[in-house]
């Protein structure tokens, strides 16, 4: 299949195949992996494709590793200079899915070379250098595309249909909590990029908490003003590389209260000391003509209230299955009833960034880009500001 240029991203081909697009990863971890396994899912499952991805190289720093990367999933090649990656032309998209503190440079780079950026959460450790990213790909027009994932979720896709639609009403209340256990001390976790402030610039805000952050924000607006207080449990943690204890300037948890825009008001909460808790977050809307909730371990279900439902004697929430084929992108998975997994997430998304690309659509309202990555930034600084100063702090974008 031949390989197209930008402006010939304009749909299928003239023979009915999908255009190829290239792809250039950075990171071949967990993230690594998550993406590469939903690009290598999007030609048969997301079937019309409206892209076929092409696996041409992958990039970090270790290059034992990198390149046993490249053999696992079948990248062309493999790098340990990102800046050699972005100078192969035949790479159309960049992937960002390294460590928080080489997200900047990178995106802005392949922006600058003209390559659509797919960037993981959070965008930057900070709003300022957030602001730097977002203005970089809108001067250079590229598409550009944020990693919250859970934007995806069928039956998350399905509470946005419904608020949107206005069968909750006016929206009174948003509360959410992720919370994680594996940085307790049962785990002997030593200090890693994520507890490291330079690396991360904060812990369970950056971690845990731009996701529900991002979920409030697309569910039911943006947020005006915020007050919260942080915890760190652990002051210090072995430094692998040297066997020294070494302080830990970021955060183990935070809880906040919020305001919206539109009136409503809300509640964030992030730990990753929650013992039993693998990847729980719990989101809920209660509006004037019912509630929604939803729990990311019970990822195919949504609970649903809707005021006034009769008989009376039995009112109540109740679940729905979200994997009936009329459901959001349930068409190209299984019959209704089996249920699909988190991994499906960056498929969805990912074929969206692709359909965006091909048809020249825009990526927001229904994936998150760079401009809610500064958005979702400036209310992670608000909750440190809010914190560190001890008073609620009126949210300024």
């Amino acid at each position: 299949m031949a390989e197209q240029g930008f402006t010939q991203m304009a749909g299928p081909t003239a023979t009915g195949e999908a255009p190829e697009i290239g792809v250039g990863v950075l990171g071949y971890a967990f993230m690594g992996k998550a993406h590469t396994n939903a690009l290598k899912k999007i030609p048969y499952m997301m079937y019309p494709p409206p892209a076929i991805p092409r696996l041409v190289g992958i990039a970090g720093r270790n290059a034992a590793a990198v390149a046993e990367a490249a053999r696992r999933y079948g990248y062309e090649h493999a790098y340990t200079d990102w800046r050699e990656m972005l100078a192969n032309d035949r790479i159309q998209v960049f992937e960002n899915l390294g460590p928080n503190d080489a997200h900047a440079e990178p995106c802005i780079a392949a922006a600058e070379a003209g390559k659509h950026v797919v960037c993981e959460k959070p965008l930057a450790r900070t709003a300022e250098e957030a602001k730097r990213m977002w203005d970089a790909v809108t001067k250079a027009g590229v598409k550009h595309m944020l990693g919250h994932n859970y934007r995806f979720v069928p039956a998350i896709r399905l509470a946005y249909d419904l608020i949107q639609s206005g069968k909750l009403g006016r929206i009174f209340h948003f509360r959410a909590v992720y919370l994680q256990e594996w940085i307790m001390e049962h785990y002997a976790t030593p200090q890693i990029w994520r507890t490291d402030k330079q690396a991360a610039g904060s812990g369970a805000i950056g971690d845990l908490g731009t996701h529900i952050i991002d979920l409030g924000r697309f569910l039911v607006g943006e947020m005006s003003s915020i007050s919260a207080m942080t915890r760190t449990f652990i002051p210090e943690r072995r430094d692998p590389a040297t066997g020294k204890m070494v302080p830990v300037e970021v955060d183990d948890a935070f809880a906040a209260t919020i305001a919206f825009e539109n009136g409503a008001i809300g509640t964030l909460e992030a730990s990753r000391f929650a013992a039993g808790h693998k990847n729980y977050a719990l989101i809920e809307v209660n509006g004037e003509r019912g509630s929604i909730r939803f729990d990311l371990e019970r990822l195919n279900e949504l609970e649903v209230f809707w005021v006034g439902d009769e008989p009376r004697e039995t009112q109540g929430f109740h679940t729905i299955n979200v994997t009936e084929g009329y459901h959001p992108f349930m068409s190209n998975w299984w019959p209704q009833g089996h249920i699909i997994g988190w991994e499906h997430t960056f498929v969805h998304e990912l074929t969206h960034f692709f359909d965006c690309i091909v048809n020249n659509k825009d990526v927001a309202p229904l994936a998150a880009t760079f401009e809610d990555g500064y958005r979702n930034a400036v209310v992670a600084d608000g909750i440190l500001e809010s914190a560190q100063g001890k008073r609620q702090v009126d949210l300024k974008y």
